[in-house]
């Protein structure tokens, strides 16, 4: 794929060209290269510290189209919908206080510098459309991104697959926002395929009766052991915490995950991984929720437990099936509140732009992964909603976001960062689950047949991203191609 890495090396080789001068006239000027200049006489707003944490992850969504792609309709929707937003006419300065703060100031936006219509060897693309689509977007694993423009890019592959007419990899650098408020945006520029004139239709918002703290004293007629058992709650959320906060700091300090196969032993600066996805039913997944009372990420806990314990022990050829290997992963839960899709676009479009929460707000869980053999498929969902149910009850997401903010801020973004690395890396893999639209949509007018995102930039050599389309649940996986050369097993 020589062809496809040299399409994909043009996309940036320009280095950062930003000055900021706030001695003249006492205003600050940026000039940024091709001759754009922005002009910052107001002071951006600040980067977040979540997102100057992950300024080497970057989000990767591989889109199916059922038709082949129509570049004029694609450039125009692209310039009235996505490029609108203020992220995406944006970059990164960094402003005259002592520390050099980074703030997001407004910059112009060249389509032709964000939207890449590669073309490929066409003989590898004859031969194996499938692997052509694969390599190329592996290759975009290799590179920064131009740090002189916006942080987005599309990467539109104009041939049939065996999924797809067409198909899109639309690339983004993490700190314009983390996987859940990227979806609600690209869901917020597309359509319903059913009726072009409305949004798509999103499952119901998840019902919570309020913060975890906020149980309410039960009525005094409940009785005494009523009461009892909701101050045993407070008890047991304390003490969950607890347990949960000193293992946190143990796995900065020197709590490591065993090595194992799934273990990256070096992780060197844009090592290539590979990024594949495969589609289960979603039907299924609920079926098994239902029947085994508990949630869809339930399941998909116990699938990730069963796929990865059958890998581990057809590659290691282990003979022991009674024994059992406890490695953790990095689990990344939304810490927004529940808001619908129209209720974003409503506000987006009636001027309350600032009022959605964009940019990252995630806290983390460290979930316990069990590897081992079971006679019953269904006693890795029994393990799966037992670790869950024990994490929920506890206050490990909300105590790992404001440390991180507290950690940035008293020690600053170089110290945060290789604490921040280091977390991750005592760890072995990263997992996340995101709901999409219930019924297909359209994006520019052309019918989507699939939506996998992924990611890369984190330490570990396997990320795992469940994504929810229709009634089909899509499995991605980014996999470090030197480590799982068999990653399609």
């Amino acid at each position: 794929m020589d062809a496809a890495a040299g399409a994909a090396n043009k996309l940036r080789r320009r280095a950062l060209s930003v000055s900021v001068d706030t001695e003249t006239n006492g205003t600050a000027a940026a000039g940024v290269g091709l001759g754009r200049a922005v002009h910052a006489e107001e002071p951006g707003e600040l980067v977040s510290p979540s997102a100057r944490l992950v300024e080497d992850f970057y989000i990767v969504v591989v889109i199916g189209i059922a038709t082949p792609v129509n570049l004029p309709v694609v450039r125009a929707g692209i310039e009235a919908q996505l490029a609108r937003y203020p992220r995406f006419r944006s970059i990164q300065v960094k402003d005259g206080s002592k520390d050099g703060h980074p703030r997001w100031v407004p910059t112009t936006v060249n389509l032709d510098d964000h939207i890449i219509y590669p073309k490929l060897d066409a003989a590898a693309v004859a031969c194996d459309p499938d692997r052509a689509l694969e390599d190329y977007v592996a290759t975009l694993s290799t590179l920064p991104m131009d740090e002189s423009r916006p942080l987005w890019e599309f990467h539109i592959l104009d041939f049939p697959t065996s999924e797809a007419a067409a198909t899109t990899a639309i690339r983004v650098h993490h700190s314009l926002g983390d996987g859940m408020s990227l979806l609600t945006l690209l869901m917020a520029c597309t359509r319903s395929a059913a009726d072009p004139a409305r949004l798509p239709a999103m499952p119901p918002l998840p019902t919570r009766a309020g913060a975890i703290w906020e149980r309410p004293r039960p009525p005094a007629s409940a009785g005494a052991l009523a009461f009892m058992a909701w101050v045993w709650s407070f008890a047991v959320l304390a003490w969950h915490t607890l347990v949960d906060v000193v293992a946190f700091f143990a796995t900065i300090l020197f709590l490591r995950d065993p090595h194992t196969i799934f273990k990256r032993v070096n992780h060197g600066a844009h090592q290539r991984k590979r990024v594949v996805h495969r589609g289960l039913s979603l039907d299924d997944v609920k079926f098994v929720k239902n029947a085994m009372n508990c949630t869809v990420n339930d399941v998909l806990v116990g699938v990730t437990y069963a796929a990865l314990s059958r890998y581990y022990f057809r590659k290691t050829g282990e003979a022991d099936t009674s024994k059992e290997i406890q490695m953790r992963s990095v689990l990344l839960v939304n810490l927004r509140p529940t808001t619908s899709l129209q209720a974003c676009v409503n506000m987006i479009e009636s001027g309350m732009e600032s009022d959605v929460k964009w940019g990252n707000e995630l806290g983390f869980i460290i979930l316990p992964f069990h590897i081992g053999q079971h006679d019953d498929p269904l006693q890795y969902v029994r393990k799966a909603k037992k670790t869950v149910d024990r994490k929920k009850s506890s206050l490990e997401v909300v105590f790992t976001h404001l440390a991180a903010e507290v950690i940035l801020k008293i020690f600053g973004l170089k110290a945060a960062g290789a604490i921040f690395h280091r977390m991750i890396s005592q760890t072995t893999v990263s997992f996340s689950n995101m709901i999409g639209p219930v019924e297909q949509v359209e994006f520019c007018g052309h019918p989507v047949v699939f939506i996998a995102p992924s990611g890369y930039g984190p330490p570990e050599a396997l990320t795992l991203n469940f994504q929810s389309y229709v009634n089909t649940m899509m499995v991605n996986l980014a996999a470090d191609e030197a480590q799982f050369p068999d990653v399609h097993d």
